[in-house]
């Protein structure tokens, strides 16, 4: 019997593709990297193409590193970053890099549209706001300012559907993924001409429908099974959003419950049963059919402090080439032997701008509070909390619209640090769980090749068969007490340097 499931999840620095047992769990996870181009100050863009050769190489690398087999693959599902614009032609050829998410090239599309009164229409159909990040202005820049690349796209794709039509040679895109279309109605999937045509967008260059995130969208034709390993016929499933994937990886399947995210961006996903939105905060359907996810999600997560570390972290690189333990352990160690609020350094992670909840595409990184007393620790131990400061900032704004926040469900790299995730704890003032395994988000994606095969009845046997806590932090009372007052400073220094921000 074909028992195992492919997870593969395209993240920002590099894909990961990992081959779960429906018996056993995990197997084997296999990273491969890639860069991001920053040509203009506000892009930030990716070669498709990149994504596909990591795919293929990756999966080779699966059959011959582990012992996975193509022959035993039930199905594969596909996950990926948000709000990506890939215009293709009709031979699939790729005509331009593809927007990221923290691209804000669009931006003074977005205050054009918001002038002429269309953003409330948007959020009143798709329940986000109107913003650079998002697929919908940037399908808009391609009109304006690439009207030839726009007139020769056949199909506008997002980052799975594009790895799914390299696979199967169908176009699809998942109702998950749609959120970052304002066409698209955020109650029942389906597009909404009229704002279509109010915007300018030609609905014929989208996927005609948005499908369940659990539906087989096609199989590997004989094409991509020479270049991947895979067997051709074998199963492709819609897949989703990463951040979502990754929340019903961590255990998040019903309502009330939230998952904490701790990837290259951070951020929050309270699983609700409500559709309705926040102006401020981020909404989509869960990949879990029935289900929504209210998000807030900051630009600058886990990679601001991979940015410190590069810029100030010979010591730990060196540390770790000698000890052969990571350089982030010792990053950890150094963070902690700091106090909470960082002896007064306070840092701002909005170092690509930030999405929500200020939604300020010219807002930078900032910290404030540097002395001669301050050391590579401080900086560390700042950041981390600069984060955290961002996450309570989203979920401050999530309880005010509603949504109640319980205890949450850590994933992606962060949720390794017991120093970060208990501060995260200490500073939001909730209980946080950490399940068994970092690799949350193509577990999700399994989980999803996994109902949509047959090898799990439902999604509740799929988490209690996948889904262990393995640790539990707990607020202390003093440290949250203590954090209040650099929270407030933090909010404090984003609306008194905002116009010099901008003034930049």
């Amino acid at each position: 019997m074909k028992n195992i499931l492919i997870g593969i999840d395209i993240g920002t620095s590099g894909l990961k593709t990992a081959a779960f047992s429906a018996d056993e769990g995990l197997i084997a996870s296999i990273t491969e990297s890639y860069p991001v181009d920053y040509p203009h100050p506000g892009w930030a863009e990716q070669d498709p193409d990149i994504w596909w050769r990591a795919v293929c190489k990756s999966l080779k690398r699966l059959w011959a590193e582990s012992k996975a087999c193509p022959e035993d693959v039930a199905g594969i599902a596909i996950d990926g970053q948000s709000w990506s614009c890939i215009p293709i032609d009709t031979q699939g050829n790729v005509l331009h890099k593809t927007p990221i998410w923290i691209d804000t090239r669009a931006d003074e599309i977005c205050r054009r549209v918001e002038a002429e009164g269309l953003a409330d229409r948007c959020f009143e159909t798709g329940q986000n706001p109107f913003k650079p990040s998002y697929t919908t202005p940037k399908i808009l820049w391609f009109k304006e300012t690439k009207p030839e690349i726009y007139r020769n796209t056949y199909k506008f794709l997002q980052c799975n559907s594009f790895i799914e039509y390299r696979l199967t040679g169908q176009v699809s895109q998942d109702i998950c993924m749609s959120y970052g279309l304002h066409v698209v109605r955020m109650k029942d999937g389906t597009y909404d001409q009229e704002l279509a045509d109010l915007l300018g967008i030609d609905l014929e260059k989208l996927p005609e429908k948005n499908v369940e995130c659990d539906s087989i969208v096609g199989e590997v034709t004989a094409e991509a099974a020479e270049l991947t390993g895979l067997l051709a016929g074998t199963p492709v499933i819609a897949g989703g959003l990463d951040a979502a994937c990754g929340t019903l990886g961590a255990g998040v399947y019903r309502d009330g419950q939230t998952q904490e995210q701790g990837g290259q961006a951070g951020g929050m996903s309270i699983c609700t049963t409500s559709y309705k939105g926040d102006p401020s905060l981020i909404m989509s359907h869960h990949v879990v059919p029935g289900l929504w996810i209210l998000q807030g999600g900051t630009a600058g997560g886990g990679a601001s402090l991979n940015w410190i570390v590069q810029q100030i972290g010979a010591a730990e690189e060196a540390w770790a080439a000698e000890t052969g333990r990571g350089k982030f352990e010792r990053v950890s160690e150094l963070a902690e032997t700091i106090p909470p609020g960082s002896d007064g350094l306070i840092f701002l992670p909005y170092l690509s701008g930030e999405r929500s909840p200020i939604w300020d595409a010219k807002a930078r990184g900032v910290f404030f509070g540097l002395g001669f007393d301050k050391t590579r620790a401080h900086m560390y131990r700042s950041v981390m909390e600069g984060v955290a400061f961002s996450l309570q900032h989203n979920l401050e704004v999530a309880e005010k619209a509603g949504a109640p926040v319980g205890d949450m469900y850590s994933m992606g790299g962060s949720a390794n640090s017991l120093v970060w995730t208990q501060l995260k704890s200490d500073i939001t003032g909730k209980v946080i769980h950490v399940p068994a395994t970092d690799t949350a988000t193509t577990l999700g994606s399994s989980i999803l090749a996994g109902i949509a095969t047959g090898l799990y009845k439902n999604y509740q046997e799929a988490v209690e068969r996948n889904v262990a806590i393995t640790r539990t932090h707990t607020p202390d009372p003093l440290r949250h007490e203590q954090y209040k007052h650099y929270y407030q400073i933090y909010r404090d220094l984003y609306e008194q340097t905002r116009d010099l921000m901008h003034r930049l």
